[in-house]
């Protein structure tokens, strides 16, 4: 198998109706299009400003894109932020579920039965989070990012977290679960994960080969390193987080995604983010929010090892996004500055690559 790697633009800052773009989302459906999301800000492009979710869709394995669509417009819920758009592909119903929230107080749910072309009218599931208030009052929430799962069992498991603090700083916060056996019908929340590493926030998660579920979590405090969990169904039990000295952790979101399982010859999971370690500024003071060198890492024995890494982009480079298409390329949507280098969310770029690439031919699938 020929390796190869290539990279195109999806959105540019300042093109269109926005200041920027940031966010991105990623997923195949089970009619094998394509869905690229992202936040479309505007105002000064902040976490606060108003945002809409904006949508692009790929029908050839991400070579080519639709034209960019509003999918959820903020001025249906008021002035401020649509935010941390999350979706799960449905193998069971061939349904995309995706869930949103607005200003960091309501969550909602909405699926499309069409490969993305239409949503259903968003409906409110911000109850399922006031159960957690007995145990954590919380102030602020978001839906993990970028993508939920769906287990074997055909359960949906979309990772959240939450903070008792209402300020833009988001801290303290703690991470969960939000599961849904119905196909997205009701949701119900998990258990919180033992609050041993402070202020664990955005979260993915991976089904492991034994129906477990681990959770790798971003991880400000400490080492400067990644965090997981791992609970044998996905909803509580939560594991003593631990730290994964392999993973670097600038402070930053990541991605994760089985790629495939040992019963169709070998385990793979993918893992993706900015690896590289926290800097140190002109005086010595450690700079955490160091995003470059966003790296495709790849595991063959559920998370515990990292054999395998690959740079994508050496350069500025933040959030990112993973999906397999039914070829088995592989697509990564993240943030990225200019080429020369400027520390700005200037794009949100599209690789596309294969295993031969990614293993240097070790492993072509």
């Amino acid at each position: 198998m020929t390796a190869f790697l290539t990279k195109t633009n999806l959105f540019e800052r300042g093109v269109g109706d926005y200041t920027m773009y940031r966010i991105p989302g990623l997923c195949m459906t089970p009619g094998g299009v394509a869905l690229a999301w992202t936040e479309a800000r505007h105002g000064r492009g902040g976490d606060w400003d108003d945002i809409d979710i904006v949508m692009r869709r790929s029908f050839d394995h991400g070579l080519t894109w639709d034209e960019p669509r509003r999918v959820v417009d903020h001025r249906v819920f008021g002035p401020g932020p649509v935010h941390n758009c999350n979706t799960i592909v449905d193998t069971v119903t061939g349904e995309v579920h995706a869930l949103f929230c607005y200003h960091y107080a309501r969550a909602f749910y909405m699926k499309s039965t069409d490969d993305g072309a239409t949503f259903s009218d968003p409906v409110e599931i911000t109850p399922t989070f006031e159960k957690f208030r007995p145990e954590y009052d919380w102030g602020v929430l978001a839906i993990g990012l970028p993508c939920g799962i769906q287990l074997r069992s055909g359960r949906l498991l979309v990772p959240v977290w939450l903070s008792v603090s209402k300020t833009t700083a988001h801290i303290p916060n703690r991470c969960s679960v939000i599961t849904s056996d119905d196909h997205g019908q009701t949701w119900q929340r998990g258990e919180l994960v033992p609050d041993i590493v402070p202020n664990n926030s955005e979260t993915v998660a991976v089904e492991l080969e034994d129906g477990s579920v681990l959770l790798n979590i971003r991880n400000r405090a400490g080492v400067r390193r990644r965090v997981y969990s791992i609970s044998a169904d996905g909803v509580g039990g939560w594991s003593i987080p631990q730290i994964d000295p392999a993973l670097r952790e600038p402070t930053c979101e990541a991605s994760l995604l089985r790629y495939s399982w040992a019963e169709a010859g070998r385990s793979r999971i993918l893992f993706c983010n900015p690896d590289n370690d926290a800097g140190k500024d002109a005086k010595g003071s450690e700079q955490f929010l160091t995003r470059r060198n966003v790296t495709v890492k790849l595991s063959y024995d559920d998370c515990r090892t990292w054999p395998v890494s690959k740079v994508i982009e050496p350069g500025y480079s933040g959030y990112s996004a993973l999906a397999v298409c039914p070829d088995g390329t592989i697509l990564c949507l993240f943030e990225r500055g200019k080429p020369d280098g400027t520390d700005t969310d200037d794009y949100l770029t599209l690789a596309r690559f294969n295993l031969a690439w990614l293993t240097d031919g070790a492993d072509a699938g």
